[in-house]
């Protein structure tokens, strides 16, 4: 991972119950292109902007998006999601999943001490 990553906003995802809904309600509204995202037994989203590149993810709440509150969860590029997570509770936020593997890199979802939600991304080793 470069460092000029680290630190950054990397990706927005949408995790809802309905993800199939709220992905055509995104398409009416914004003008997002939906493009299937195979997770097995159930498709999530990626959703392409008007130049083809990927703007965002909706993704069902289920799988292991079940423990995902329903929101949109920005994830911030971290060196070491571990520590990152460790330090997040210290200061007196919470750990609401996590860390774990996930798309080749590590992930978890916290909580500031105001409460609001963010995720963390390590990304995958070079």
């Amino acid at each position: 991972m470069s460092d000029d990553k680290l630190g950054k906003i990397g990706w927005y995802d949408l995790t809802v119950p309905d993800a199939a809904a709220v992905k055509d309600f995104y398409t009416q509204v914004v003008g997002w292109t939906p493009r299937d995202h195979d997770m097995g037994d159930y498709a999530d989203y990626e959703m392409l902007a008007a130049d083809g590149d990927c703007a965002a993810g909706i993704c069902h709440a289920r799988g292991s998006n079940a423990k995902l509150p329903a929101q949109w969860l920005l994830y911030i590029t971290v060196a070491d999601v571990d520590a990152a997570a460790a330090r997040a509770s210290a200061l007196g936020g919470a750990v609401l999943d996590g860390p774990r593997d996930m798309g080749g890199g590590r992930f978890a979802v916290i909580r500031d001490p105001a409460g609001a939600v963010a995720a963390l991304w390590q990304s995958p080793p070079d």
